[in-house]
């Protein structure tokens, strides 16, 4: 949403002070070879997937175009991978295939080099909505009106024979690869409706206790069987009330709570590894969830997880799991913001297609919306996984068991045998098969957004060995050219209209910017009282300034340092709307906000204006219009530099 301001004035969240680096000396006689960055690329259209271009060089300087500036000094989260699901109905369809052929699928979809290097499982705990098998199950069913408290008759020997197979060549073929256990309900007997599909569970401290040794139990059965799991949650999409015809509790907040209080000091003795993620649920509560607990007479709760988070059994949660099926990925940012010490993980979206759709609207549809969404969007707000849901299904989008039946998967595998990739296997790939575990997102200029501006947008990690890795997605049905930038380097590119692409470097001593953010707290920025100004919240928090107008001398934008601070370069970025650029700027400086000095004027290009001032003392800095054009004038970014 927009909102049109008069003296607009909002806090520095898109501003960076960094520094620069020292003039640089004479160049060497012999200038070694020029960096070059390594592109692959998936269109709309299908006709690329994945597919490796020719490489393109880094040249000196920048240029006219959009630019995505890249700094490998402001950090974000770390990653721990990418992937999906190994349901039931995925294994049962892989598990069709010929080995030969079963085996190159497992390579296409784990091996990081002939494949796309999956790192993130999410494994249901007994079955989910994607279950082969005719009836729903856990790993401690009894019959209806007895109990086993004792767990007994625990066994996951229902997973022996397809599943944990094939979790253990995942393992084999990416040894770094992390696994995450739901349970979509505990067994019937522990419920008051004493059915998987539906109810509560009883609200009583021995069921609680029974239900936390029962999680135990799966993730030593897990450990034993050769599939370690690394994260667990307590319950899948604990407000879907009403699951259709699936395996599904209604749990709420006081009731996660207590078995989290009962699992936690237990799972951290039987498995130190092993950490609680709580929620995994929408980014807010589904309005059909909320309409179903008013019908029940229930609380809908739609703080879930902050109420999960600010409650005693914080201290056994590493973090938040979140799905993508209501609200956008900003709400992964305000809870991190709210609780900066717990992580955010991105476990769960399915691609999904309507009834008539054709199969290139099907993969158009899924791409876009995935890589602004999922593969930037939710990396872009502190994920540190990113989860479609199935794996493999059949061409009819199964097998299942109730739940979906519209739901596409990364790979599809038809009766004869044949292998097929979809789109959500490009928005996972671009991700898993270039960005590393232990990688770290880093600072990238991002122009578009999760609900589809038309723009670029963008999300760049620096992996363990040093390498960049930059995902672009091209929002516009038309083809974006722009400029990647780092250090004193960059390089130009054009992308299709739709399409993803991943460019990646080594790394090299003169694409290792020595920018150096430094604290902005107070800082804020103003606009001319005179200029219609409209300020929009972007995905991942940043804000954008435009005139909302054409362009006439006297507009400015403003930008107070909070003290008086030394830089030597101011940069305005206008962004990715082609021509909002000032035609004519002057950029002054003042210590109280009222009397200013001229320190440097000039005519604008392009996208990136640098105005470079030598060395300067102040606290304030503005920088204004002084020509005239039909075009409005953008500020995307505001950079000052010492």
């Amino acid at each position: 949403m927009r909102r049109t301001l008069g003296a607009a004035a909002f806090t520095a969240a898109a501003l960076c002070l960094t520094s620069l680096p020292a003039a640089a000396t004479a160049a060497p006689a012999h200038r070694p070879a020029q960096p070059h960055a390594q592109v692959w690329l998936t269109t709309a259209d299908d006709s690329a997937q994945l597919q490796p271009q020719a490489p393109v060089d880094f040249h000196p300087g920048g240029s006219d175009l959009t630019t995505i500036t890249v700094d490998p000094n402001q950090t974000f989260q770390t990653m721990d991978g990418f992937g999906g699901a190994m349901t039931d109905s995925s294994a049962a369809v892989l598990s069709t295939l010929a080995p030969a052929a079963r085996d190159a699928a497992m390579r296409k979809l784990f091996d990081p080099r002939q494949g796309i290097g999956v790192s993130f499982l999410r494994q249901p705990v007994g079955s989910s909505d994607f279950t082969a098998a005719a009836a729903h199950y856990t790993y401690d069913d009894m019959p209806a009106g007895q109990t086993d408290f004792g767990l007994a008759h625990f066994s996951v020997a229902h997973d022996q024979a397809q599943i944990l197979p094939l979790l253990r060549q995942a393992r084999k073929l990416n040894p770094q690869l992390t696994v995450m256990a739901t349970p979509w309900s505990p067994p019937a007997w522990m419920k008051d409706s004493d059915s998987l599909v539906g109810g509560h569970l009883k609200d009583d401290p021995a069921v609680y206790q029974a239900y936390a040794r029962y999680l135990v139990k799966f993730v030593q059965a897990y450990a034993a069987a050769g599939v370690p799991v690394d994260y667990l949650t307590v319950q899948n999409e604990p407000q879907n009330r009403a699951p259709n015809a699936y395996p599904g509790t209604d749990l709420p907040v006081e009731a996660e709570t207590a078995v989290i209080e009962a699992l936690g000091p237990l799972l951290h003795k039987a498995s130190p590894r092993t950490k609680i993620l709580a929620y995994d649920h929408n980014w807010t509560t589904h309005p059909g969830d909320i309409a179903t607990a008013e019908k029940l007479g229930e609380d809908p709760q739609t703080d879930y997880p902050y109420e999960v988070l600010d409650s005693p059994a914080a201290r056994w949660i590493a973090g938040t799991a979140y799905h993508c099926y209501s609200g956008d990925p900003s709400a992964q940012s305000a809870l991190h913001d709210a609780h900066p010490d717990k992580g955010i993980w991105f476990t769960e979206c399915s691609g999904s297609h309507g009834a008539t759709d054709t199969p290139a609207q099907i993969f158009r549809g899924t791409l876009t919306w995935h890589a602004r969404t999922i593969t930037v969007g939710t990396t872009r707000n502190w994920a540190k996984s990113v989860a479609d849901w199935n794996l493999a299904l059949d061409p009819n989008g199964g097998p299942h068991n109730g739940g979906c039946d519209t739901c596409t998967a990364l790979l599809t595998v038809a009766a004869d045998g044949t292998v097929t990739t979809n789109a959500e296997y490009s928005t996972i790939g671009h991700l898993s098969k270039f960005v590393k575990p232990g990688a770290v997102r880093i600072g990238s200029t991002n122009y578009g957004t999760t609900g589809w501006n038309g723009q670029l947008t963008d999300v760049a990690f620096r992996n363990p060995d040093g390498s960049t890795a930059v995902v672009v997605h091209n929002e516009n049905d038309d083809p974006r050219s722009f400029t990647v930038a780092v250090g004193g380097e960059s390089f130009d590119y054009t992308l299709p209209g739709g399409a993803l692409a991943t460019f990646t470097w080594a790394r090299d001593a003169r694409l290792s910017s020595a920018l150096r953010e430094l604290p902005l707290d107070g800082a804020v920025v103003t606009a001319s009282p005179s200029a219609s100004a409209e300020l929009a919240a972007d995905g991942d928090g940043s804000t954008r300034w435009t005139s909302g107008a054409a362009q006439t001398p006297g507009q400015y934008v403003q930008l107070d340092l909070g003290r008086r601070t030394h830089f030597r370069r101011v940069a305005v970025d206008s962004g990715d709307n082609l021509g909002d650029y000032a035609r004519g700027w002057v950029v002054s400086l003042s210590d109280d906000g009222t009397h200013w000095r001229a320190a440097a004027s000039g005519v604008g290009t392009g996208q990136l204006t640098t105005v470079d001032l030598r060395s300067a003392f102040a606290r304030y800095v503005r920088v204004t219009q002084t020509a005239a054009s039909g075009s409005w004038w953008s500020v995307a970014d505001l950079h000052v530099y010492r």
